[in-house]
Formats: structure tokens, C-alpha cells, sequence
């Protein structure tokens, strides 16, 4: 049962998630929807999770894509695995979606919001269409998915919800305003769910990472490799799998040393001093 609230003089006396240990996830009773779930991180999620015995369903645009992973994971794995073709920009879709999803008789316990894009360049300059998919797939879509399946996970009360942001979110991003902002949001979205998730068994997460080796990179404008400490999806998802096995996970999760240091670095000098020195570091990429 969800804590409730008691104030007192403006202060809430619920005990931080922190402080609620709670029990290992059993993924073999699990199904897990994986957005995004076609490449990258979201395939070696899926992977990963499979092999520790979840059921899954895999969504993404390339219809051709998850059926081939799909194939892989269920020839290893043995669980059942359900793809959903779906373009989470459309207006809708994440209705559609739960909509396909109950019409199978799926059941979802846990839920992955991976799928999202950035682009790279200057706000002015930027194609308006290009700068509305990334806010409705960034953040609409991913608000819009999690409350069709929220009340599923939270009566499961034994997954996880995994929102994925970027380190992006922790600074203003020039030169990626729009997709910095989009993961911000991301960002305080999911640690507001936490809290508000206490005490229902649901472990809430938001995973940020950094240069991560992926698609990502070919819609941004800018080699990865060019950027410096990249990560591979299986480091990054190693992280995120350690995270959530503790017995109290935090709200959120910066995968690599590199990372977790130019996050920190941000926070221990005057906003506005940060915010040069990443126009800096981005101008020179």
C-alpha cells in the first residue's frame, strides 16, 4: 500500500524510498515492454532481461527489426516474446499501444521508456517539425506511455519502471537546447515517481547516460566516436541492472566514472560558470 502523507508545518514525514528495503525482482514472473527496443540499448535490454527469465514486448518503428530480435530471444531465452510495430510520435499511439497490448491478453508488470532522439545544431536553425517529433516522442510519448501502463505496474506492485534520460538532463545543453530540456524533464519526471511510488513494490529508475556506441548518434549530426568516453549499450545496461538489484535503489542512476565526475563537477561551481564551460566543451565538438 502507497504511503500517505502527513504534514507537518510544510514538511512531509514519508520516509525517503531509500529507507524501504525491498525484496529482489523476480523476472521470471515479469513482462517487460521495451520501447525503443530495436537497437542499442533497448535490444541489449531485452536481451538481458530475457535471459533472466522475463517475457517481453518489444516496440519500436522497424517492424523488421524486433521480429528478428525477437526470434534471437526466444530461440535463447524460451519466453514469450511479443513485438508491436508502433511510431510513438503519432498522435495516440501510446493508447493504441495499450489498446494491442491488452487485445493479446499481455499483461504488463515492468516498463522501459528507452525510445527518443536528439538532434544537434542551433535552435534558431533548427527544422520546427524535427523539434516537435523530439518533444512528442522525448516527452510526450514517454508521459503518455507510462500513465497507460502505470496502474498496471503499480497494482504488480514486483517490476520496474526504467524512464531512460541522458546526463544531458542535469545542465542546460547548447547547441542541443531542445533535447537537453526533454531529458530534464525525463529526469524530474521520474524522481517525482519515486516518491510517489514508495511502499507499492514498483522500483522507479531513471538511467542517464552518456556517449553511449548506438543509433543515436546517426540522427544527431555527430560521430560518436568523435565526442570522447563512449560507452557500449552492454556496460550501460550492466549498470542499470546492478542498480535495480539493490535492496534500495536510488532515483536515479549516471552510468561510468567519466559520467558521474562531469555530472558532479556541475554541481560543486555556480550554475552559470557550469553553463560556459559546457558551451565550451559542446562549441568544440
Amino acid at each position: 500500500m502507497a504511503l500517505s502523507a502527513t504534514m507537518a508545518y510544510g514538511v512531509s514525514t514519508i520516509p525517503s524510498p531509500e529507507e524501504i528495503p525491498m525484496p529482489a525482482v523476480d523476472y521470471r514472473s515479469q513482462t517487460t515492454l521495451v520501447t525503443g527496443a530495436s537497437s542499442g540499448i533497448g535490444a541489449e535490454l531485452a536481451r538481458r532481461l530475457a535471459a533472466r527469465g522475463s517475457a517481453l514486448v518489444l516496440v519500436a518503428r522497424r517492424a523488421e527489426l524486433l521480429e528478428a530480435l525477437a526470434a534471437e530471444i526466444r530461440g535463447a531465452h524460451g519466453v514469450r516474446v511479443d513485438v508491436v510495430p508502433a511510431d510513438l510520435v503519432e498522435p495516440g499511439a501510446a493508447d493504441r499501444l495499450a489498446a494491442e497490448v491488452a487485445r493479446r491478453g499481455v499483461h504488463v508488470t515492468s516498463l522501459v521508456n528507452n525510445a527518443g532522439f536528439g538532434l544537434q545544431g542551433t535552435f534558431h536553425e533548427a527544422d520546427p517539425q524535427a523539434l516537435r517529433d523530439m518533444v512528442q516522442l522525448d516527452v510526450a510519448a514517454l508521459t503518455d506511455v507510462t500513465r497507460v501502463f502505470v496502474d498496471q505496474l503499480r497494482a504488480a506492485g514486483t517490476g520496474v519502471l526504467v524512464n531512460v534520460a541522458s546526463i544531458a538532463a542535469y545542465l542546460p545543453s547548447p547547441w542541443s537546447a531542445v533535447y537537453g530540456a526533454s531529458k530534464a524533464y525525463v529526469l524530474s519526471l521520474t524522481e517525482a515517481l519515486w516518491v510517489e511510488s514508495a511502499g507499492t513494490g514498483l522500483r522507479v529508475l531513471a538511467l542517464s547516460p552518456g556517449i553511449t556506441r548506438t543509433e543515436f548518434f546517426d540522427r544527431y549530426g555527430t560521430p560518436a566516436a568523435s565526442l570522447g568516453g563512449v560507452q557500449d549499450p552492454g556496460a550501460v545496461v550492466d549498470t542499470l541492472l546492478r542498480t535495480l538489484d539493490r535492496a534500495t535503489p536510488p532515483a536515479s542512476v549516471i552510468p561510468g566514472r567519466r559520467n558521474r565526475a562531469i555530472v558532479s563537477a556541475t554541481r560543486l561551481v555556480p550554475r552559470g560558470v557550469a553553463l560556459r564551460l559546457t558551451a565550451r566543451v559542446l562549441g568544440a565538438a
